[in-house]
């Protein structure tokens, strides 16, 4: 069992979404996210004041799957964030040690689904 962390830009959620779903997986959270890294932000003016802008927004998702969904997990994400830009985004992938079903008690890959 592994857990998928990946962060990506807004604007690229549904193109990510569309391409989970055509591998049949459903199962994910969102959450937004505020980060930066080699993008290093963006200077704004509004209203005559130039405002420096170091936390950028980005989405987080996160998806724990079976080990035979890792690679067609990736390969959607990947899919589907991709522009070829600096800011793309990241994903981890970290070993689950144990899931657990709280509705069943099912434990393990059964209760990822």
């Amino acid at each position: 069992m592994k857990l998928i962390t990946a962060y990506i830009k807004p604007e690229r959620l549904n193109a990510v979404k569309q391409e989970l779903f055509k591998r049949e997986i459903f199962k994910m959270s969102v959450t937004n996210a505020l980060g930066c890294g080699q993008q290093k932000g963006y200077m704004e003016a509004y209203r005559g004041v130039v405002q420096e802008v170091h936390l950028l927004k980005k989405v987080r998702i996160e998806i724990a799957v079976n080990d035979e969904f890792v690679d067609p997990t990736l390969e959607a994400i990947i899919a589907g964030a991709r522009t070829g830009t600096i800011g793309d985004g990241k994903i981890f992938v970290t070993t689950l040690d144990d899931c657990i079903r709280i509705r069943t008690g099912e434990t393990g890959t059964n209760a990822i689904g």
